[in-house]
């Protein structure tokens, strides 16, 4: 690997930073500690900062020495927790309780953070570098909010770069791939109405119950006879809730659920589809329903000059081995996707292992994402730190991805 050596050198004072920030996790739009940590830690660095997009969000300013003629780049870390309940026991675990992070968004910070004091000293280069730390990931929607705000008319980019810790990735490995890299998250709510009744003399009344269990199950031919076979789709009904007697038929039911997809186009068939069979379904059995139908987060779509321009330099930092340049996407979500939707940019993956980091004291469960005993593994601070660092040189320096020679249809 090819790291920066200052970065290698501040491993502890980057591993004390991201384990505070672990132990005091605060949830989405709520990050007050969490932001002015970071305030300070940037301000102690000599750049300059501006506060208040999307409440609780911090943009770090960064110029270069040699003016800033170059352009200008973002590198977004997201900063919010999760409401759940840590179950490890080491120094570092949440102070907070039904708070934590386990999705690595400490992580994420302190990567950056020490990216940014790197380029505070160094500013050998023609442009702007803008570190957006951002509140509110966790189905928060603050990308969105950031840029409602004027994310992008304030702070003007020619291209966002954002990074994600992946479980289960060899650590120090990368995964990105041009494209779709994760899933548009949705949710899903049908409210049935019938006639409630003795359960014994059930032509008396409507059944909902009925209604919703033929629905669930028609919902799925959507998935294996309406869409395109070559698009991925996820269509889960996860939840169905009625009665509340066993010689009851109740008056209402209702179903929840989740829909993921890699293309809008997809998704758009997904939610006509489900509009026409709760409809139909419920004529079908006489009872009324309510179908609602709500957009959380898009695809994140890799731009692919970026997503070349980003591989090239993942090779060159920890080597062609390392670096997995057409991984296979996750229908998991991201509202950095909201950020790729308005301005070019890539999402990479930061390999992390299965846990083999973690210290004394953490819980039994695996090391993975959304889980009680997850914790960040430390060893990559440097690695991810020093991937927005060599980032930032090869974009200046080559001139941005026109100026590597990527067209807007380059492939990785």
């Amino acid at each position: 690997m090819q790291l920066v050596d200052p970065i290698l050198t501040w491993h502890q004072e980057l591993t004390d930073i991201r384990r505070d920030l672990h132990a005091h996790p605060e949830l989405g739009y709520q990050e007050t500690w969490t932001s002015e940590r970071v305030a300070r830690l940037l301000e102690g660095w000599g750049i300059p900062i501006h506060r208040g997009l999307a409440g609780t969000g911090v943009v770090g300013i960064v110029e270069g020495a040699r003016g800033t003629a170059g352009g200008a780049i973002g590198l977004r870390a997201d900063m919010d927790a999760l409401p759940m309940q840590e179950v490890n026991t080491f120094a570092h675990a949440s102070r907070n309780p039904g708070r934590m992070h386990a999705c690595g968004h400490d992580g994420h910070t302190a990567m950056l953070l020490g990216a940014a004091r790197y380029l505070a000293r160094h500013r050998d280069f023609d442009g702007i570098v803008y570190l957006i730390f951002q509140p509110a990931e966790e189905g928060g929607g603050g990308a969105a909010r950031m840029i409602r705000e004027g994310l992008f008319e304030r702070f003007p980019m020619q291209a966002v770069f954002g990074m994600h810790n992946w479980p289960g990735l060899p650590a120090g490995h990368f995964g990105l791939t041009p494209g779709p890299i994760m899933g548009s998250s949705n949710e899903f709510a049908v409210k049935l109405r019938g006639r409630g009744a003795h359960a014994a003399m059930p032509h008396m009344g409507a059944d909902p119950v009925i209604a919703a269990v033929q629905m669930a199950q028609s919902l799925q031919s959507i998935v294996t006879r309406n869409k395109d076979p070559l698009d991925t789709a996820v269509l889960s009904v996860t939840q169905i809730h009625a009665g509340s007697a066993d010689n009851v038929i109740p008056t209402e039911a209702e179903l929840r659920g989740t829909v993921r997809t890699f293309a809008l186009h997809t998704l758009d068939l997904i939610e006509q589809r489900m509009g026409e069979i709760v409809r139909h379904t419920a004529a079908a059995f006489d009872v009324q329903a309510e179908f609602d139908f709500h957009r959380n987060y898009p695809p994140t779509i890799n731009h692919p000059a970026e997503a070349a321009l980003a591989a090239d330099v993942l090779r060159g930092l920890v080597g062609p081995e390392r670096v997995n340049d057409r991984v296979a996407p996750s229908l998991a979500a991201e509202d950095f996707a909201f950020m790729l939707a308005d301005v070019p940019g890539c999402y990479v993956w930061l390999g992390v292992g299965d846990g083999e980091h973690r210290v004394a004291g953490h819980g039994m469960g695996p090391c993975t994402l959304h889980n009680g005993s997850y914790d960040f593994n430390d060893d990559m601070l440097p690695v991810g730190a020093s991937y927005w660092v060599r980032l930032v040189e090869h974009w200046f320096a080559v001139g941005g991805v026109q100026g590597a020679g990527l067209a807007a249809g380059a492939q990785v």
